[in-house]
């Protein structure tokens, strides 16, 4: 399967470990991810004033692109796109269902972007989960050949892959699809109760103290229930719980720092396809101990 593909801004920078074990583990699993020509930042994030509507013009300048892409055969699918950030996919998808459901936003959005073409509204955004998910887990199986045995993962979900309902993928008070994920890789799931608390998002910028506070208790949640590692789809959240565990450890004496892996780094290692792959050296805790000592490396 051939699908239109949006990295954003993140997964050319700070998140390159989450594109390039994406990438790995999709074409391991038939999944060729095209990256849409001139794309560009979805605008992050959904804005919910509803006289706003310049700021989804750059989320639908990118479903033009997923439309260029359906009408000129370069992919398989028709109208589908699929991402890997939690971040742009709860905004583009926001902004798709938006002029979708509302047609006078759709043609003041039109005339906005007089330079493209008109959108048609029919653009689906998903999330690589949601592709995964619909496969079947027990392909996912199938491809593991190196399993997670013994080792503990934490699923962590935040806010923008699960909420609004209407955006979410999963069960926005009980999500389990990054446990049926890691369960198909053979790890060991521990059920972290604060796996759907927001991890302070981009109060890292100015309010520093309250992303600690937040990220703690995540992080300590999950230990305390068992995790030796927690995993995330979403950048800034990978950032908050890993890079900011500095900061909890300098607050926090008895703090112990934990591994946050994304998800396809935990696929890519489980399916085979080496370090270069899963890109662990990016991450700021190292996870490689742990997983030398899981004889997973």
């Amino acid at each position: 399967m051939k699908i239109p593909y949006y990295p954003g801004c993140s997964l050319k920078t700070s998140a390159k470990n989450l594109e390039v074990s994406a990438l790995a583990a999709a074409e391991k699993l038939g999944i060729e991810m095209v990256e849409m020509p001139r794309w560009n930042c979805c605008g992050t994030v959904f804005s919910l004033t509803s006289d706003d509507l310049m700021h989804h013009v750059a989320s639908v300048r990118n479903l033009v692109r997923v439309q260029e892409m359906s009408e000129n055969g370069s992919v398989d699918t028709t109208n589908k796109m699929v991402t890997l950030c939690s971040m742009c996919f709860n905004t583009m998808k926001s902004a798709a269902k938006r002029v979708r459901e509302n047609a006078e936003d759709l043609v003041k959005i039109n005339s906005f972007m007089d330079t493209e073409p008109d959108y048609n509204g029919n653009v689906q955004v998903l999330h690589l989960l949601e592709i995964i998910r619909d496969m079947g887990f027990d392909k996912v199986s199938a491809k593991v050949t190196r399993p997670l045995e013994g080792l503990k993962i934490a699923p962590y979900y935040g806010c923008m892959l699960i909420r609004p309902k209407e955006i979410g993928i999963d069960d926005p008070e009980d999500p389990t699809i990054g446990a049926q994920l890691f369960k198909a890789l053979g790890a060991e799931i521990v059920d972290n109760p604060f796996k759907k608390v927001c991890c302070g998002a981009y109060h890292t910028v100015h309010n520093k103290d309250t992303v600690i506070e937040l990220a703690h208790d995540i992080l300590t949640h999950a230990q305390e229930e068992g995790g030796e590692a927690i995993s995330t789809s979403c950048p800034l959240c990978a950032f908050n719980l890993d890079n900011r565990q500095k900061e909890i450890k300098e607050k926090y004496l008895k703090f112990k720092e934990m591994p946050v892996f994304y998800f396809s780094q935990l696929m890519t290692l489980a399916f085979g396809l080496g370090e270069d792959a899963c890109m662990f050296e990016a991450n700021y805790v190292d996870p490689r101990p742990l997983l030398k000592s899981k004889n997973l490396l």
